[in-house]
């Protein structure tokens, strides 16, 4: 990871894990009151820090792009009439009569309006005397919520606000609401967000005049305001997304940029291992030509920088393996980095196989080899006598030195974060090149927001051979059905994998739930059910795998630590348990564990009885299509961009202010601004390129101005 720590004067040293520094950053003097902590707004204790902390809202910046999600209308009235029912007001009532609900039932006010006009104010649960003392006989109060009809009478339950007069608020006719948590109030956020819009400064221009005029954007720090005062605000919201959508293609545009002018060193292969490796097949059209990019960009001094795109099932793995290959024929070391111990040992076997015979020597490295294992390994990276090392994270600690590392390829790579993939390449004397890979199909819209600075290749074709997964939506009432289809399954000689559901907090963890399924199934299938979970111990794992891929076990019992990396063609049936739990892209990488040989394959989608809309739409859209780059468009609608990427738990920087619909909107005129910037107006020397510079740092891009990511 990369930590932050500030110095005086609003500098910011940014550390490696190990503590050794990387950089100083010097943010402009203009922007330290944003970058104050939360506890410089008034009133913003050590109580109320710490609902704001469950929000991530740490300093003063994180309020400020804390945007409200909707808002209410509310209407000052003198006095109470039915046709306002439906509506939110604001009025001023005196309490006539207090009726406690003895523990049970609600507490009832009865208030009057200055006309003499009956309402009740009810409050469910709470202690009954907290009513009388918000709301005095006798004293008149400053109310206001959403009033109601309750047979013929009016009511207001749970009334926004109870104010004695002189503390009432001056009631505008829009109020915005914020996300909340538990502990604080959307009035309250409001109030917080005032004053952190109000220590926000008027910050130079930094959007090229006449795109600025073309769509009649306020200025940044008038945005801020008005979008907080009416959520409703188009313009205001267009002009903040576009800001930061412009501040992260100009840090990629910077990145690419530096990284082109660094020196690393080109690999020429001569093809004497690729030539000699015996496919079963031919390579498909799509990784023909990926493999000729890759092979271009390595013969080339400048570092590569790649990206590869396929959907699962597409062979991305070969078109690395060829990669490597060519490091190793050019003379030097290659390395691939996986995500989870599943996967790395995956593509260890994998590669094993495919390079058996070959003059290749492969090694595996993990977080649980130790010992004599793990010493041969590291002695073998130093003296040059591995040529390719496949590992997790291990393959980066400060201990393992390579000989000669000229190739990095990073799988599943949007679940690493900068600091990791910067980490591993610098273990080269010279940058190494770098061919990043995903079966996560990413929109373009993303892929341009995410990895501007990369040359990207997709691999839009499937082996021949391979079938299309059938998928059938089902209840979990029927679920005694499908174990009796499973059974079928069984007796035919297939296998099937049952993979256990995201589980809520409150209940039970996911563990305990592939558990409970696990020991359920051995009741009637016995020792043919097997169980993989990730706080299994690395041999444990290996074992339950090795039966599987044997054939030995007949189901295998999971939680997502399958999502990735698990390849057994005799598997063609995967049942997911509340389905409607995942998202779309999570449920597409699972069932591509099937179909992955020549045998029909089918993935039942269970489903629970309560399903909200958005459930609906993506189970419907998993039945009707198996193209994950249509389903990754359509996961980016409903989910957003930063899940999608993994951005939370990656450590990549993610869009606060940016929406799926603002990305597709204005992300090709932010692109087009930032080379606009760099190549006629100065880059970051000339007079926008100062404000810009700003942009950076305010939108904590400021990082890419050196080095955003490992490119």
């Amino acid at each position: 990871m990369v930590f932050q720590r500030q110095l005086a004067g609003g500098r910011w040293r940014r550390t490696s894990a190990g503590g050794r520094s990387m950089q100083i950053v010097m943010r402009p003097d203009i922007l330290n009151p944003l970058f104050a902590e939360i506890t410089a707004l008034k009133g913003v204790g050590p109580g109320l820090a710490k609902p704001l902390d469950k929000l991530g809202l740490h300093r003063v910046i994180d309020m400020a792009f804390h945007l409200p999600t909707g808002w209410i209308d509310r209407v000052p009235r003198e006095e109470l009439d039915m046709a306002d029912a439906g509506r939110t007001i604001a009025i001023t009532l005196t309490a006539v009569e207090h009726r406690s609900g003895n523990g049970r039932g609600p507490s009832r006010v009865r208030a009057v309006d200055a006309k003499g006009n009956h309402v009740s104010l009810v409050y469910f649960g709470g202690h009954p005397g907290w009513a009388k003392k918000l709301l005095p006989t006798g004293e008149p109060r400053r109310v206001s919520g959403r009033l109601e009809m309750y047979g013929q009478e009016l009511q207001m339950v749970h009334p926004d606000y109870v104010l004695p007069l002189d503390e009432a608020p001056d009631v505008g006719e829009r109020e915005s609401i914020y996300p909340l948590s538990e502990g604080i109030t959307s009035r309250r956020m409001g109030q917080l967000t005032a004053q952190a819009v109000e220590r926000s400064p008027d910050l130079p221009e930094w959007i090229e005049p006449g795109l600025l005029a073309k769509h009649g954007w306020p200025s940044w720090r008038e945005a801020l305001g008005r979008v907080h005062a009416d959520p409703s605000d188009a313009k205001a919201k267009e002009r903040l997304a576009y800001d930061e959508l412009f501040a992260n293609q100009l840090a990629l545009m910077l990145v690419r940029q530096s990284s082109r002018a660094r020196r690393g060193r080109a690999l020429a292969g001569d093809g004497r291992l690729r030539d000699a490796l015996e496919l079963p097949y031919a390579l498909t059209g799509a990784q023909a030509r990926t493999v000729r990019e890759i092979e271009g960009d390595l013969q080339q001094a400048q570092p590569m920088l790649r990206l590869l795109q396929g959907d699962v099932g597409s062979g991305k793995t070969l078109v690395a393996t060829m990669a490597l290959l060519m490091a190793v024929e050019a003379g030097a070391q290659g390395a691939l980095l996986a995500p989870t111990e599943i996967l790395a040992r995956q593509h260890f076997e994998t590669l094993r196989r495919q390079l058996g015979g070959l003059p290749v020597e492969l090694a595996v490295l993990t977080g649980r080899d130790k010992g004599r294992v793990r010493e041969a390994t590291l002695m073998g990276l130093a003296s040059g006598a591995i040529h390719i090392l496949i590992g997790t994270h291990a393959i980066f600690q400060e201990t393992v030195t390579y000989k000669d590392l000229a190739l990095v390829v990073v799988d599943e790579q949007h679940r690493f974060g900068v600091a990791q993939r910067m980490m591993l390449q610098a273990k080269a004397e010279r940058p190494p090149h770098l061919l990043a890979m995903t079966a996560t199909p990413i929109p373009r819209t993303l892929t341009l927001a995410n990895y501007g600075e990369m040359d990207v290749s997709q691999l839009d074709e499937m082996p021949p051979g391979r079938q299309p997964i059938e998928t059938r939506v089902i209840s979990e009432d029927r679920l005694p059905e499908v174990v009796d289809a499973l059974a079928r399954h069984l007796s035919d000689g297939g296998q099937a994998y049952w993979v256990c559901p995201l589980v809520e907090e409150s209940e039970k963890s996911d563990l305990a739930a592939a558990e409970d399924r696990a020991e359920t199934l051995r009741t009637r299938f016995g020792d043919r059910v097997g169980l993989v979970h990730g706080r299994m111990k690395g041999s444990e794992k290996d074992a339950v795998m090795a039966g599987f891929a044997g054939g030995r076990t007949g189901v295998l019992v999971a939680t997502t630590v399958i999502e990735v990396g698990v390849d057994v063609p005799n598997a063609t049936l995967i049942v997911i348990e509340h389905a409607d739990r995942f998202g779309l892209a999570q449920l597409h990488q699972l069932r591509g564990r099937v179909g992955r040989g020549s045998g029909r394959s089918i993935c039942l989608l269970i489903r629970g009885n309560q399903l909200g809309e958005t459930s609906r739409a993506r189970l419907a859209l998993m039945r009707e299509t198996n193209d994950g780059f249509r389903i990754a468009e359509e996961d980016l609608r409903l989910r957003g961009a930063g899940d999608l990427l993994g951005t939370k738990q990656s450590g990549e920087a993610g869009f606060r202010l940016a929406t799926a619909e603002t990305l597709e909107a204005l992300l090709p005129a932010a692109a087009a601004d930032a080379r606009l910037l760099i190549d006629r107006d100065g880059g970051l020397e000339g007079a926008r390129g100062q404000a810009a510079r700003t942009a950076l740092y305010l939108f904590e891009r400021d990082a890419g101005v050196a080095l955003l990511r490992s490119g």
